[in-house]
Parts: structure tokens; C-alpha cells; sequence
């Protein structure tokens, strides 16, 4: 692609009216995407007469979400209460121990194989066990979600950590600073932009994880309520819980950028404004 040459998303953003902020202006390809795909749907099942059990339409979707919305409503609190618990004890320990790994290349040489080998252990096959294991209660959802999140947050550090300046390292050692003098003012800021983009990846996946567990076994929360709806062969209520849980996730998801701009502005910043 040259360098005049504009994609068509940069090409809808330009041509959006500049007193739109910018945010809405970058979101609008997407969202314009997203009308034409929910338009088709309407047109189609509307169309093709299909029948609500397989495929309702998002018109009914969206009234049937409406009229149940206490119930969604009940069960959406649970499933963040569930996740939010699941990633605080995910996120310090991760912390916790990507700290401990930089400060440790024995130790670091010895459980980030470790690290990546757990991630191939089938969560599918896991949650089951854990609801076996732990019962019906909290413990095993947090454990389900723990699996799911902390290693991408746990390499997205223990990666910061290491990608450090090793000059500006060097010239405060060589001015007497210790250790954890280095880790704090070199190192940590070093690591907190690749931290936030684990972040973003763990935060989407222990809403899933926790959604996935709350499936398999649990007396509320979105993934039971999927799963009873969908023993009722209500369809329109299964994907009208999806889209909560989507929304969600999206929260949460750009929640971590208000929090980055606070904890390291530098990293937030976009690159032309540098």
C-alpha cells in the first residue's frame, strides 16, 4: 500500500463529521458493520420464516431480553461478582510471581515452562472436575477463571520485566542504586505497557471463564441461565444472555483503558502524539 493510499475504515473515520469526538469517530466503521449485520438477520428470518426455537429474530431478541430483564439482570450480577473475585486473585498472583521470576532467573528458568504447559490443559475438561473437586460453591469458578487469565497477565510481565532498558539500568547501579531501586524506577515502568495489553486479553477471558464454569455447574449467573433457556428451547433468551455477557466483556475490556491512562499515561499515549 503506498503512502497516499487510505484504507476504507481510515477513509470512514476522516469522513465523519469532525465535531463527532474522536472515540466515536474511530468506533463508527465498527458500528455501522454491526447495523448491517443485525439488518440482514432481521431481513432474513423475517424472510425465510424461521421458526423463534432456531433462530429469533433481533427484534425478538431484544423485546424477550426486555421482558426478562429482572432475571438477567440478577444472574449478570452474579456472573460479575464470580468474575471480578476470579481475576483480583488471578491478577496478584500474578503479580505476585512474575515479581518474584524477575527477581529469580533460576526460578523464572524453572516455571515459565511450567506457565506454558498449563495452558494446554483443556478448560472444557478442567471446569468439570473442579465443580467434582470443590462443589457447587465459589472456589471452583474462581480456580476455573484463574486458569483461564493468569498466564497471559503472568507473560505479559514477566516479558515487560525483561524487555527493560538494560543502559538505564546499568547507569543507576553505577550510581549506587540497589536492586529494587533498578525494579521500581527502570524495570516496572518498563513492563506496565505490555502489562495493560495482557490485561485487556485476561479480562476478556475470565468473563468467558467465568461464564463457561457458571455452565457446567452453578446455582446462578449468566451460564446457568444459558443453559436452562436453552433446555426450554428458548433460543431468543440463550442470545439475549450472549449479548449481555458480550457487553459485558466490552466493558470491562475498555474499562482497562481508563484505568491505564491513569496508572501509566506513556503507555496510552497514541503513537503520533509521542
Amino acid at each position: 500500500m503506498s503512502p497516499t493510499t487510505t484504507s476504507p475504515t481510515e477513509q470512514a473515520v476522516r469522513s465523519a463529521p469532525r465535531s463527532v469526538p474522536a472515540g466515536l469517530r474511530l468506533a463508527l466503521p465498527t458500528v455501522v458493520v454491526a447495523a448491517a449485520v443485525i439488518a440482514l438477520w432481521q431481513v432474513y428470518v423475517t424472510a425465510a420464516d424461521v421458526r423463534p426455537q432456531v433462530l429469533p429474530s433481533p427484534v425478538r431478541v431484544v423485546t424477550q431480553g426486555w421482558a426478562h430483564r429482572g432475571d438477567l439482570a440478577a444472574h449478570t450480577s452474579s456472573t460479575l461478582q464470580v468474575t471480578l473475585i476470579g481475576f483480583a486473585v488471578s491478577l496478584t498472583a500474578a503479580w505476585a510471581l512474575a515479581v518474584a521470576l524477575d527477581f529469580s532467573p533460576w526460578l523464572r528458568r524453572a516455571l515459565v515452562p511450567l506457565f506454558v504447559v498449563s495452558q494446554t490443559l483443556p478448560i472444557i475438561a478442567i471446569a468439570p472436575l473442579m465443580i467434582i473437586w470443590f462443589g457447587f460453591g465459589l472456589l471452583p469458578k474462581i480456580l476455573v477463571i484463574a486458569l483461564a487469565t493468569f498466564f497471559p497477565m503472568a507473560i505479559g510481565l514477566i516479558e515487560g520485566f525483561a524487555a527493560a532498558d538494560r543502559e538505564a539500568g546499568q547507569l543507576l547501579r553505577s550510581m549506587g542504586a540497589s536492586r529494587v531501586q533498578v525494579f521500581r524506577y527502570v524495570r516496572l515502568p518498563s513492563a506496565l505497557p505490555r502489562f495493560f495489553t495482557a490485561l485487556r486479553i485476561g479480562i476478556t477471558y475470565a468473563v468467558v471463564g467465568a461464564v463457561f464454569a457458571e455452565y457446567v455447574g452453578a446455582t446462578s449467573g449468566l451460564g446457568i441461565y444459558m443453559a436452562m433457556q436453552k433446555n426450554s428451547f428458548r433460543t431468543d433468551l440463550v442470545l439475549a444472555a450472549v449479548f449481555v455477557t458480550a457487553t459485558v466483556s466490552l466493558m470491562l475490556y475498555l474499562l482497562t483503558y481508563a484505568v491505564e491512562r491513569v496508572v501509566a499515561p506513556w503507555a496510552s499515549t497514541p503513537k503520533e502524539h509521542r
